[in-house]
């Protein structure tokens, strides 16, 4: 297997491969690309800026986990499963997103959710609720993957076919979701200078990387974390990214030395789903603006990084940077 460097252009056979990979459909694409005018006004100008705005995917209320779910689901709907495992915090978007996929699907919708059942279920849980999820509780973030794990042995007991679908959906298959997207964008609008987005699971981050690599556009991709240090998304990021390449039928370790690894996580603040000063900053000016609305737990933070980058005159005015809308917008009713 070998990969195509960038200086040579897209690699064609990988991109072929991808397009011939089953998916399911869920939601309608492309997603807009708008200008952020009024917002670069409000910042004194600087570069043109730009959203992708995955969230408004109309699917099970959007956002980047749905692009994923296209490929992990074909996969879950070719091995037969009957029921769909997957994990993340009480108000976890993957959830009530992979919840809403099982649902389609006439799957069987299971979560692992750590935290206290709450007393009154608001935003995503209310969502995951509705459309009648069985939850599972535990203790820590670290309970999550074994209690999946015994989940799946106990229903396959049961006579059962379980699918476990790992967090976020972040796996090499998920990723390739925004492999297909950088190829959406580019439909779109000419490649831009940087892309911004917030990460936490990797596989976004990865699949953009890949994209724009296997494009053949040097676009710099920055990932705003939401939780974890620089080392441990840079890391899964890599990995990812590698798994791509075999999926694809190319040198996955090739394309992931290919690819810029940037992982920023000073704007995680006190802590995961905890706003700072800057993502409300980012929030209201935003919907001041643009009537744009971003969560304080992921996409707030990163625009509250791009303001910075912007008023620290890190990028230049000529330049184009895209802010891709994650989605996580139901967090705003939790």
């Amino acid at each position: 297997m070998t990969f195509v460097p960038l200086d040579n252009g897209p690699d064609t056979a990988a991109l072929a491969r991808l397009a011939a990979l089953p998916l399911v459909h869920l939601g309608h694409y492309p997603t807009p690309v708008e200008e952020l005018a009024a917002f670069r006004i409000a910042l004194g100008l600087g570069p043109r800026l730009l959203v992708k705005r995955d969230d408004a995917i109309p699917f099970g209320f959007g956002g980047n986990k749905v692009r994923k779910l296209q490929y992990v689901m074909a996969e879950a709907i070719a091995s037969d499963a009957d029921t769909i495992i997957t994990c993340g915090g009480i108000q976890s978007n993957h959830a009530r997103a992979t919840t809403a996929a099982a649902v389609r699907h006439g799957m069987r919708p299971v979560l692992v959710a750590n935290g206290a059942p709450p007393g009154q279920p608001t935003g995503n849980a209310l969502l995951a609720a509705l459309m009648g999820a069985e939850i599972h509780y535990v203790a820590t973030r670290e309970d999550r993957t074994p209690t999946m794990a015994a989940l799946a042995d106990r229903f396959r007991s049961e006579g059962r076919r379980p699918y476990v679908i790992p967090l976020g959906a972040s796996t090499p298959l998920g990723a390739l979701g925004y492999v297909q997207a950088v190829g959406e964008l580019l439909e779109q609008i000419p490649a831009p200078d940087l892309i911004m987005h917030a990460c936490s699971s990797g596989g976004t981050q990865a699949g953009i990387l890949a994209g724009c690599a296997l494009h053949g556009v040097r676009t710099r991709v920055i990932g705003i974390s939401a939780d974890d240090p620089v080392a441990a998304v840079s890391g899964t990021v890599r990995a990812t990214i590698a798994g791509i390449g075999s999926l694809l039928g190319t040198d996955g370790e090739a394309l992931a030395a290919q690819c810029r690894i940037e992982v920023r996580d000073e704007f995680v603040g006190e802590g995961y789903g905890i706003p700072t000063e800057a993502s409300r900053e980012a929030q209201a000016l935003a919907a001041r603006t643009e009537a744009l609305f971003v969560d304080h737990t992921y996409t707030a933070k990163a625009l509250g990084a791009l303001i910075q980058l912007v008023r620290d005159r890190s990028v230049h005015e000529d330049q184009t940077v895209l802010f891709w809308h994650t989605g996580g917008q139901v967090g705003l009713f939790a």
